[in-house]
């Protein structure tokens, strides 16, 4: 007792184990789990306790011979109360597989058997054991009568409880009878059901469900976007009725480029009591009236292209209040300013706060003053704390944790456009170095993903980063940088990066600052894939480092994610790989999209990192692309980080990764000095001991 400082006993044992120890809000509550067996028998006798204000000992709630059958108390389970601390929640588990400990060890057998028709691919049961042992279901308690309705059970595992615990209704969902298609489709699909509270009655009310469906705050409704119809929707959960809302109108992404249902924009939230939800669309905030559909648009900027969201700027908030101006960020997708926004919900009145060549945060507004905390950058400027009030008309700066960029040459960043070999105009990130002169050459390494260009005014901290160029880094080297978005066509994913970035490269060297025979190009993963296919169709750049690349279509569709043991056949069929289909239905697509069968072709000198823990990317990928290229005699090196994943993250290695690659650039592109490690590698017996970062004068390449 905090008031009295005294203590007291409300549960006595001498060894007994705790579990789950969890007060209510008021404090005047408490319930936990107990194991006050000794013995290591493996069914463990959890009991459930509560203790409430005014008892001297904590009651037993339910053990393992009152719960419900086939079922026992959970120690893994979260407790909660709900708010108005009248139900508890708990957990409870299915039996354990109970092991015969007689067994020598020479007579147990460890096989795995992969099943063809299991719902779950074996790695994947594998990666997921941990969690499935401690699995447990979702449990209530209602604390004025003692009555036990257990709410996730085997057949709808999940759970998700509304308006803090006091909802009628609660939302359970089962991934089982789609978990075997989405090896190849990637789409958690999910059958949901409602579960009343107060009685225990299940109802199924939405079948393979792909998009995620979600309860309104206060529980009345559930709400979801559905990506086969392209539209969001909710169920009035007394009535069971459902409501399309969006039906034949764009609420899902307009530049989807994938072989797969699109998304949608998201959604601001609910505003309070659920009387309506605020969804977006690719540049504008929407409230719908959850029940009958009705709709108003509530900003404009389709026409300019500025994208309007919903600034949360208060951490607890649980509604979008409506009786108070709201705060939104903006974006405009031309020239990639952003700044503040502030709206009148109910009159639409707004007014433009600010707006300028930077990157606002979501504010962070104090408890009790009218008063927030942002952070602003660019290129150029570093992402200080600034304070204001709710105009944003003047701040203060509140850090200064950069100072010493001052001392270093920096850069600048601008936007730049161009057209496609397809005629698409696209837009891209140019970084030039400080005091740059348009009358000089300069060497250019071109680094790429997908679409970067809205980060323009992202402050890049110089790092030794895990799989990408600093950009500050090297362009206070003298190097400029270009980054172009790329847009793709279905099937032909390496083939539509040729067509971006190639035309991009041309632009800029008729600009007349670009050193063409000094041309680099470097990129990770799925950037790392389109890299090894561009080299062997031009021979425009001079070095190439391809990170964790896909070298061969075929046999990385039949891989696996190590990271989460899912295989990788749905990343080719409907995900980023874009190529729409297996490789019986487009073996032509497999074919032309993989490096592998025109290695032949490259003249490109390659640095290719991929190690050997790598959970998204085989790194036989990467073997492949090397031996290859090392059978062909062409210059290429390969590093491999011992036991790290998709890409380096001990520090020392990051720092090492991002040495050897500015050497092989810089002696490929500025005709620096060779490295060691490039002219004679580092034998398996100097492993760890010499590194071969020494430079040696031999011949340039200038």
């Amino acid at each position: 007792d905090l008031g009295s400082n005294k203590t007291s006993n409300i549960f006595k044992s001498e060894k007994a184990k705790y579990a789950q120890l969890s007060f209510s809000d008021s404090g005047k509550n408490l319930s936990f789990v107990v194991d006050a067996d000794t013995t290591k028998i493996q069914v463990r006798p959890h009991e459930l306790y509560l203790w409430r204000d005014g008892n001297k000992l904590a009651k037993k709630l339910v053990d393992n011979t009152t719960s419900p059958k086939n079922y026992l108390v959970s120690a893994d389970g979260k407790i909660t109360f709900s708010k108005d601390e009248t139900k508890l929640y708990f957990g409870l588990a299915k039996p354990p597989i109970v092991k015969d400990t007689m067994l020598l060890d020479e007579e147990i057998v460890n096989v795995e058997v992969w099943t063809y028709n299991e719902p779950q691919l074996y790695t994947v049961q594998e990666i997921q054991l941990k969690t499935d042992l401690k699995k447990s279901f979702e449990t209530v308690i209602h604390l004025n009568n003692d009555k036990l309705i257990q709410l996730a059970t085997v057949e709808f595992p999940e759970a998700e409880i509304g308006n803090e615990g006091n909802a009628m209704f609660a939302l359970v969902n089962a991934t089982m009878p789609y978990e075997l298609e989405s090896q190849w489709t990637g789409q958690n699909a999910r059958d949901y059901a409602i579960v009343n509270i107060n009685t225990g009655e299940t109802i199924e009310i939405l079948k393979n469900m792909a998009g995620g469906v979600r309860l309104s705050p206060n529980g009345k409704y559930a709400y979801g976007f559905n990506p086969v119809e392209r539209a969001w929707f909710t169920v009035h959960l007394a009535s069971k009725k459902i409501k399309k809302l969006t039906s034949g109108l764009v609420f899902y992404d307009e530049l989807n480029d994938s072989p797969d249902y699109p998304n949608s924009y998201g959604l601001a939230g609910w505003t309070t009591n659920d009387a309506s939800i605020i969804i977006y669309d690719r540049y504008d905030i929407w409230e719908f009236n959850p029940e009958n559909g009705q709709s108003r648009k509530l900003t404009n900027g389709r026409e300019s292209k500025i994208i309007f969201r919903y600034a949360k700027i208060d951490a607890e908030e649980r509604f979008i209040p409506t009786d108070k101006d709201w705060l939104l960020t903006n974006f405009n997708e031309i020239n990639k300013y952003s700044g503040y926004y502030k709206l009148n919900s109910k009159t639409l009145n707004g007014e433009q706060l600010i707006m300028e060549p930077y990157s606002y945060s979501t504010p962070v507004k104090a408890r009790a003053r009218e008063k927030v905390i942002f952070t602003r950058e660019s290129f150029v400027e570093f992402p200080n704390i600034l304070y204001s009030d709710l105009n944003f008309k003047k701040h203060i700066v509140i850090s200064n944790a950069n100072p010493q960029q001052s001392d270093y040459n920096w850069g600048t960043a601008e936007m730049i456009k161009w057209t496609s070999l397809d005629g698409i105009e696209l837009t891209g990130m140019l970084i030039k170095p400080e005091n740059f002169d348009s009358n000089k050459k300069y060497p250019l390494l071109v680094n790429f993903y997908e679409k970067s260009s809205d980060d323009l005014n992202n402050y890049r901290t110089p790092s030794y980063g895990r799989s990408s160029i600093n950009y500050s880094f090297y362009a206070s080297r003298g190097y400029v940088i270009f980054n172009p978005d790329i847009q793709y066509r279905i099937g032909y994913p390496g083939e539509s990066a040729f067509n971006c970035v190639i035309p991009g490269v041309t632009s800029l060297i008729e600009k007349g600052f670009i050193d063409k025979n000094n041309i680099g190009v470097q990129g990770h993963s799925w950037g790392g894939y389109q890299i090894a296919y561009l080299v062997t169709k031009t021979n425009i750049f001079k070095a190439a480092e391809s990170g964790a690349p896909v070298s061969n279509m075929i046999s990385a569709y039949g891989g696996i994610r190590w990271w989460t043991g899912l295989s990788r056949q749905f990343q080719y069929e409907h995900s980023q790989s874009r190529i729409g289909g297996t490789p019986w239905e487009y073996p032509a697509r497999y074919t032309e999209n993989s490096p592998i069968f025109n290695m032949d072709k490259i003249n490109t000198p390659l640095l290719i990192m991929h190690n050997d823990a790598d959970g998204h990317v085989p790194w036989y990928q990467g073997i492949e692309f090397f031996t290859a290229l090392r059978r062909l005699g062409k210059p290429s090196w390969f590093l491999n980080y011992n036991e790290e994943p998709h890409w380096p993250v001990k520090y020392q290695n990051r720092k090492d990764f991002n040495i050897r690659m500015a050497q092989f650039f810089d002696y490929y592109l500025k005709g620096d000095l060779k490295p060691v490690w490039m002219d004679r590698g580092v034998p398996a017996i100097e492993k760890g001991i010499n590194q071969g970062l020494e430079l040696i004068q031999v011949e340039t390449m200038n």
